[in-house]
């Protein structure tokens, strides 16, 4: 029987579609991590929001996961079952006075000022104070945050943000009654028990507002380490959304090899490696010892070729 360290990591997937380079990307990182710390490599279905879905994903996803050799330890977890779990820790906000119900449209948010670096609209309070009736509403966290939020990435270095200078109230359940991704995740992370939090730079940002949300529920703080998301011709991030490739599952050690030289190995390594491993399997487990964090590039984003 596997004893493991206390590090434990993660991969969290949402089912809207196969995966892609970019995604496997992220799941390569945060398992290596995972296993050159002896931790746990945990798998997340983030499944909460039912109108995104597409059927056959759940399949696809566990299919190309095991198909590139990764195993992951434990119970998968789907968010899609665990609203009431969501729903208690809302409730305790509420008893704290830090949530409040915010009936503001998408259309309107529009006439807030934007955030340039992240490119989203900060939200200025508008409803805190009003007395709600509508039946179609959010419920936003109050950012009050009279102090900067920072943290030490352990890849991008030192972040600082004033959540409610650049931030603003963000929403912690959506009008459609789901919780929304900031809550989900805290919540999910801390009952996990997961130490360190490998994924795409993308949401390097959106990680002050979970440590703010870990704090008002006095959760313990995170370690996080976001690496490089991908980058298509258009200078677009590898998504379902710009229409990236799925992946092609019999190409499994061929897609690792690639992988492996965006997050810093060696070329000559990677060509140790390959040699000596039967398949997929032998070579994620054979990279495991020469895996080392500080190689990724300390940058947000790289071209993908």
């Amino acid at each position: 029987m596997t004893k493991f360290s206390n590090y434990v990591g993660r991969f969290a997937p949402s089912p809207t579609g196969d995966l892609h380079f970019g995604s496997l990307v992220t799941a390569v990182a945060s398992y290596l991590r995972a296993r050159s710390q002896n931790g746990k490599w945990l798998l997340r279905i983030e499944d909460i929001d039912q109108k995104r879905n597409q059927k056959g994903s759940i399949y696809s996803i566990l299919k190309t996961l095991e198909m590139h050799g990764l195993e992951w330890d434990d119970e998968i977890i789907y968010q899609s079952q665990r609203s009431e779990i969501y729903r208690f820790y809302l409730n305790y906000l509420n008893e704290k006075k830090l949530i409040y119900k915010c009936s503001c449209s998408r259309k309107k948010l529009i006439n807030y000022y934007k955030n340039l670096q992240t490119m989203e609209y900060i939200y200025p309070g508008v409803c805190r104070n009003k007395e709600i009736e509508n039946k179609d509403f959010s419920t936003r966290i109050k950012a009050f945050n009279t102090f900067n939020i920072k943290f030490t990435d352990n890849i991008q270095g030192s972040i600082e943000q004033n959540l409610e200078k650049e931030v603003g109230d963000f929403v912690l359940w959506r009008n459609e009654n789901i919780a929304s991704y900031q809550l989900a995740v805290v919540v999910d992370d801390e009952i996990q028990g997961i130490t360190e939090i490998v994924r795409g730079s993308d949401l390097l940002f959106q990680t002050t507002r979970q440590i703010y949300l870990q704090k008002c529920l006095n959760f313990k703080t995170l370690n996080y380490a976001h690496i490089p998301i991908l980058l298509n011709k258009e200078n677009q991030k590898l998504s379902k959304q710009t229409k990236a490739e799925p992946l092609k599952n019999l190409n499994a050690k061929e897609n690792i090899c690639k992988i492996l030289n965006y997050i810093g190995f060696e070329e000559f390594i990677i060509n140790y490696l390959n040699k000596n491993s039967k398949n997929s399997i032998e070579l994620i487990n054979n990279s495991v010892p020469y895996f080392d964090l500080s190689k990724i590039n300390k940058v947000i984003s790289v071209q993908f070729e």
